[in-house]
């Protein structure tokens, strides 16, 4: 059975947060924020003719330069998981399901 904090304990900075809560509250957020269709509806619209796929150098323009910039490493881990066609295309969907899947933990 989840437990919600109060305004109170969330405000105190003493307060503990079991494992339990913070799990629930993290799911609870993602779900409210869903990262997963917001990426694709972003990279979509790069996609104008609805094609289905945008060029690695785009994708690598729009993960430096916009919203939270990412580095040019962790553009490159980042598309050591992108299937690049030898045309230089990714298939941003599968791109997106394949950065989205959750971290396997050993």
């Amino acid at each position: 059975q989840a437990k919600f904090l109060s305004q109170d304990q969330i405000n105190d900075r003493n307060a503990e947060l079991d494992f339990s809560t913070f799990l629930n509250i993290m799911y609870r957020q993602l779900k409210q924020e869903e990262p997963e269709r917001e990426i694709l509806t972003a990279l979509s619209m790069i996609d104008r003719q609805r094609r289905g796929f945008i060029s690695a150098a785009e994708l690598r323009a729009k993960l430096t330069r916009l919203g939270e910039k990412l580095s040019e490493q962790e553009v490159d881990d980042l598309l050591k998981e992108a299937k690049v066609g030898p045309n230089g295309t990714i298939k941003y969907e599968e791109f997106v399901r394949t950065i989205s899947l959750p971290v396997a933990d050993y």
